[in-house]
């Protein structure tokens, strides 16, 4: 542990004025995600490669269980690499690698090659998302960090309903073996435009350099962005504050598992459970819960489409209160709401108030959604921990999806949805007392200040 003065990057990228800098970063990275949907488009691939008779059952569902694995084994693959090697490097690795696996995928000529391969795009995926989410937050001032990671994952979002669409306008115009490869070569032309520009204008984080005693690195990266923003303002920048605040400047992966580090980790752990358990419980479970409810399935698809339109909504409202909001209250209030709306829903029968109560629903769980996987747990860390702690909690909650459905699914067939949203509610209120236990004010605050351990 070192006192005195930290490292200048902070706060000089923190006295910056909203720029074209902090626009460009931001583009790059919300475009980066929303191109990320290998995943999103898994259950339309699957469908299609049912009509030609490549998949059962059985094969859906290790198809799935290979994504998953992969992806927890990304994202603390990805954590690692970042930390050591930086957050430009590891950001364009991984998107070489994952558009070459979606390439790879598009000419797989069996069920069993692109199996295999999609266990290496689950890596790539979960390597990107977690570098993605967790290195924005070094960029962007401390008045604002909250609301721009929000706009990222709203962004981001919308991987899900285009990859839809485009799978539509690609089931009435291609045959079924040309529709899913297509689903893969498309998201891989816009990630290889996307990863073009990243190699040409995304920075090193100055942050990161200055983390690794890479000082005059950081300093002529520091210093091209702040005259970038003096050309375009016209005008002086303010004096960077002096802040005294403890700087660990090496940060071994055991001490991510002792003191205040691992506190950290339960913090974020339990926040992205419960992210996990409820969106994915209810985008995965909830058409299948209204069948149970005795509704048909022309109703049911209904719902479930009125339901999800809370999404975006829920993310867009984020995106305007975030930095209003305590961290601490944001996340405990949420998860209290999801709870107690969650119960309320489980009892309903008539469509109109299921179609009322779900989209409110749905509204605070993708806020929470927003909250937990683009702003708090990325920015709980410091520096030189920051991909590492986040990739550690990313996978442990990519475990909680592998492990729910089958609870969700043993509880609907023996006490019915009620019990659903029981588990999900006492989810929701154990990660709100974690958060009330374990969590640090983060609003407004340096990434160097959070960092101080």
């Amino acid at each position: 542990m070192e006192n005195g003065k930290i490292p200048h990057a902070g706060s000089r990228l923190d006295r910056l004025p909203t720029s074209k800098f902090h626009w460009k970063i931001f583009l790059i990275v919300g475009f980066a995600l929303l191109t990320c949907w290998s995943n999103a488009i898994g259950g339309l691939v699957l469908a299609q490669l049912k009509t030609i008779g490549w998949t059962n059952n059985n094969l859906t569902a290790l198809f799935t269980s290979l994504s998953t694995a992969g992806m927890f084994f990304g994202a603390l693959l990805g954590g690692y690499v970042g930390d050591r090697s930086g957050r430009k490097k590891t950001f364009l690795f991984f998107e070489v690698m994952h558009i070459l696996t979606m390439i790879i995928a598009a000419a797989s000529p069996n069920m069993s090659f692109l199996m295999f391969d999609r266990f290496f795009m689950g890596i790539a995926l979960g390597a990107l998302l977690t570098i993605l989410f967790a290195s924005f937050t070094e960029y962007m001032p401390s008045r604002s960090r909250g609301t721009w990671s929000s706009r990222v994952s709203f962004i981001g979002n919308w991987s899900y309903p285009v990859c839809s669409v485009i799978a539509m306008f690609l089931t009435e115009t291609v045959a079924p073996d040309m529709n899913w490869r297509l689903q893969f070569i498309i998201p891989a032309v816009l990630s290889s435009l996307i990863s073009c520009v990243a190699w040409k204008v995304f920075p090193e984080s100055p942050r990161w350099l200055e983390s690794k005693g890479r000082y005059n690195e950081a300093t002529k990266v520091l210093t091209s962005i702040e005259n970038e923003v003096i050309k375009e303002t016209h005008s002086n920048l303010p004096s960077a504050k002096k802040e005294n605040v403890n700087i660990k400047k090496n940060i071994s992966y055991s001490e991510l598992f002792k003191g205040d580090l691992l506190k950290r980790v339960v913090l974020g752990s339990f926040s992205l459970i419960a992210m996990n358990v409820t969106q994915y419980t209810l985008i995965n479970w909830l058409p299948t819960m209204f069948l149970t409810q005795g509704i048909n399935i022309k109703n049911s698809v209904f719902l479930n489409t009125m339901n999800m339109f809370g999404a975006p909504v829920g993310i867009f409202i984020a995106t305007l209160i975030m930095d209003k909001i305590p961290r601490k209250a944001m996340g405990i209030g949420l998860l209290s709401i999801m709870a107690i709306l969650g119960y309320i829903y489980s009892l309903q029968k008539g469509m109109l108030m299921i179609s009322i109560l779900g989209f409110f629903l749905m509204i605070s769980v993708y806020m929470f959604v927003c909250y937990a996987s683009a702003v708090y747990v990325p920015e709980i860390w410091p520096t030189n921990a920051k991909l590492r702690g986040s990739g550690i909690c990313n996978a442990i909650g990519r475990i909680s999806g592998i492990i729910v459905p089958f609870v969700v699914a043993k509880l609907l067939d023996t006490v019915g949805v009620t019990g659903v949203f029981i588990l999900l509610g006492v989810t929701c209120l154990i990660t709100a007392l974690m958060i009330g236990i374990f969590g640090i004010e983060t609003r407004g605050k340096s990434v160097e200040e959070i960092g101080s351990i």
